[in-house]
């Protein structure tokens, strides 16, 4: 199956991946209120550059097989941010040091007015659950499915890989 997967069609693949999981992520915060902690934005972060590789890969074709590579590892990446956002959500361990900690520049009427207009997100509370998971949860599932397919098929389109 993927080795009748063009290089074009699986960066196409790797973009939309990455397209409908930040469209989703938006979706909640703007239209669901589902405010992101500092972990869910860094989990952004990944999907940003593999969306920017892909579209490389599609300009470049020579390039397509090697930002499969990098989007694979991409997408570990963000299993491993998404991995460690999910301990802190089941309290496994600590959480980053001063994760949600406000700026405290300016003056005291401007930090009071950021601290009002602020919503606080601990990373270490779950905003959203469906079946018992959290988004940071499905996102390992998704990065981990990702990254496998992104192997599997650089592993069947490049048969020198095999040896």
């Amino acid at each position: 199956m993927f080795s009748k997967i063009t290089p074009s069609l699986a960066c196409i693949g790797v973009i939309a991946i990455s397209v409908v999981s930040l469209a989703s992520v938006f979706i909640g915060e703007y239209f669901f209120n589902l405010h992101p902690c500092h972990l869910c934005l860094y989990q952004r972060w990944p999907f940003a550059i593999i969306i920017v590789l892909g579209l490389i890969g599609l300009a470049v074709p020579r390039l397509a097989l090697p930002i499969i590579a990098l989007s694979g590892l991409a997408f570990l990446i963000d299993g491993a941010i998404a991995v460690f956002h999910s301990g802190v959500e089941r309290h496994w361990w600590a959480g980053l040091e001063g994760c949600t900690t406000p700026d405290m520049s300016g003056s005291i009427e401007d930090l009071m007015k950021r601290i009002q207009e602020a919503a606080v997100v601990n990373c270490d509370e779950i905003a959203f659950k469906f079946l018992g998971l959290s988004l940071a949860n499905y996102n390992v599932l998704l990065c981990l499915a990702s990254a496998i397919a992104c192997a599997v098929y650089l592993i069947k389109r490049c048969p020198s890989a095999r040896s």
